[in-house]
Formats: C-alpha cells, structure tokens, sequence
C-alpha cells in the first residue's frame, strides 16, 4: 500500500512539474521537484510534518568587484490597478483600470534602478547622458536592457540560485514591489510614507530633480528597503504594453505579443502623478531617452 501511494504521488509530481512555472510541488522550497519532496509529501501523509518555508533573505553577488544587492519580496495577491485604497489621485488613466486581482509568487529584486557601475561591470559601451557610477543606467533601449540581463546571467552563472535568472520585472511583480508587497502602507507613491515626510523625501521628480538624475538611494527606501522605484529614472518592464482584464491572475506576465513594452515609476523629469505606483506608459522596443533606465529582478524565467 505505501509503495503504491509512493508511486502515484511520484507521478503526479513529476507531471505537475513539467506544466508549473512557479510549481506547488516544490514542498521543501528549494526550487527543485524531486524525490525529495515525493518524501516530503509522504512524511505529511503518514505522521504529518509538514517543511516550513525558510525566511527569504537578502542576497549579494559580485562580478568585476561591483556589488548587486537583492531584497527578498515574499509572494502574495493584491489589487492592481488605480485603486482607491492607494488613493490614486484624480489622475488615473484609462489603461490603469480594470482594477483586478494578482497573485505573485516570491522573487528578489535589485535595492536600486541598475547603476552605471553596475552596467560597466558587464558592458563595454558607456551611452549615458549624466555620467557617474552610482548615478542610474539611462538611454538605453529595452533591447538593450534585455541583452544586459543575458550578459549577467552568463557573467554570474556560477552565483545563481538553481531555477533563478537575472531578468526584468514583469508589470506585476514591478507594481507589487512598488506597493510595498505584504508591507504596504498603501500610498499613492512607493515609500513607506509616515509623519512628518512628503513625496519630496521619497523621490526624484520635476519639483526637485534639477533636470538631471541622481545617486541612486539617496532618498529614503519603501517598506521593502528599494529605493527610487518612484522618480528619478522610469524603469521598464518586462511585459509587452496592453490593456487589462477583471478576471483575477497569478504570475502573468502581459499578453503574448505586441509592438510595445512597459515602463514604470516616473522620472526626475516628471510630475508627480506620473511618479504613481499604478501608472502606466508603452514605448517601442528600441525607445531611449535620459529618463528611463531599468532595475533587475532575481526570479523564476518567465514561460511565454
């Protein structure tokens, strides 16, 4: 009788886990499906211990002697869109609704928009309109941008997490970290707005953003410990640009196709309702501007 149960569960997992992107299967939560938790799974059956979910914990890597800093953002479902509890001014475009449920399972993302050190660390070319080394990457296109992400998967190959990859954000997970995740304090900005700040303490925009960008981290983080995802430079996104649906999703990652992609967050160059969490802006491909560089995630590939 156990050795039958033993087997169907085996089955079954090992089905499950060729479809799953984020996999249910994975019950010991080292990215991996395997024996191990066929074992896991088995143990719960008969005696019922159950493995618990390690803490997600800050992660550092190096390549060239330039550091990149990742903050953990556990998984969980919110309201995306221009919703009222964020009070999403009386600003909201059309492309920010339907308002609508999202799942995201638990990824990492860089502390800061990617920095020029960081960009130089892997790239040979220096395209940037503001130069200096903690001053964030700009003028660069998405293209680029992804090529970069190839670039450092293959310089820092040996560091990553097993079922990891550096690569953009996805909308989703952009807007969920914006928020604050499971931290948030639902504000209309990312920051973990309290008394006695304002937006200024927060963010690079057109009222103090002198026409040019700044240091990365130089005003004060969201409930996540990230810094800048509102102002200073618009960051892209993963997804190709379209519009939004009501049903409720989990991990999406944008429609299947399309002639533009997404950016996020407002720039030093903008005002301050373009610095909102839900706001939304399409460009082509190849677009590049002294406004919009991009931050990395450390996360699952995305299946298209």
């Amino acid at each position: 009788m156990k050795k039958n149960l033993f087997a169907v569960l085996a089955s079954s997992l090992l089905a499950t886990a060729a479809m799953a992107q984020v996999n249910p299967c994975d019950v010991n939560y080292d990215n991996k499906v395997n024996t191990a938790d066929v074992v896991a799974i088995y143990n719960n059956i008969i005696d019922g211990t159950r493995p618990t979910k390690p803490a997600m914990e800050r992660k550092t890597f190096t390549y060239n002697g330039v550091k990149f800093y990742f903050e953990p953002v556990e998984g969980g479902t919110f309201m995306m869109g221009a919703t009222a509890e964020h009070e999403q001014m009386n600003y909201p475009e059309k492309n920010e609704y339907p308002v609508h449920e999202v799942t995201v399972s638990d990824f990492y993302m860089a502390r800061t928009e990617l920095t020029q050190a960081q960009w130089k660390a892997v790239a040979s070319n220096d395209p940037f309109e503001f130069k200096g080394d903690n001053l964030p990457v700009e003028s660069v296109s998405y293209n680029e941008a992804v090529f970069y992400c190839i670039m450092l998967n293959i310089a820092l190959e040996d560091q990553l997490p097993e079922g990891m990859i550096f690569r953009l954000p996805t909308e989703a997970e952009w807007e969920y970290a914006a928020r604050g995740g499971k931290k948030s304090v639902h504000w209309q900005y990312s920051g973990k707005y309290q008394k006695g700040t304002t937006r200024d303490d927060y963010m690079w925009y057109n009222v103090n953003g002198s026409k040019k960008t700044h240091n990365v981290g130089t005003k004060l983080p969201n409930e996540l410990g990230l810094y800048d995802m509102s102002g200073n430079v618009a960051e892209l996104c993963w997804d190709y640009y379209g519009g939004y649906g009501s049903d409720a999703q989990t991990d999406p990652a944008g429609p299947a196709s399309g002639s533009k992609r997404v950016y996020r967050g407002g720039s030093f160059g903008n005002s301050n309702d373009w610095c909102r969490t839900s706001l939304r802006v399409d460009r082509e491909p190849t677009y590049k501007d002294e406004y919009t560089g991009f931050r990395l995630v450390l996360a699952r590939p995305i299946s298209e």
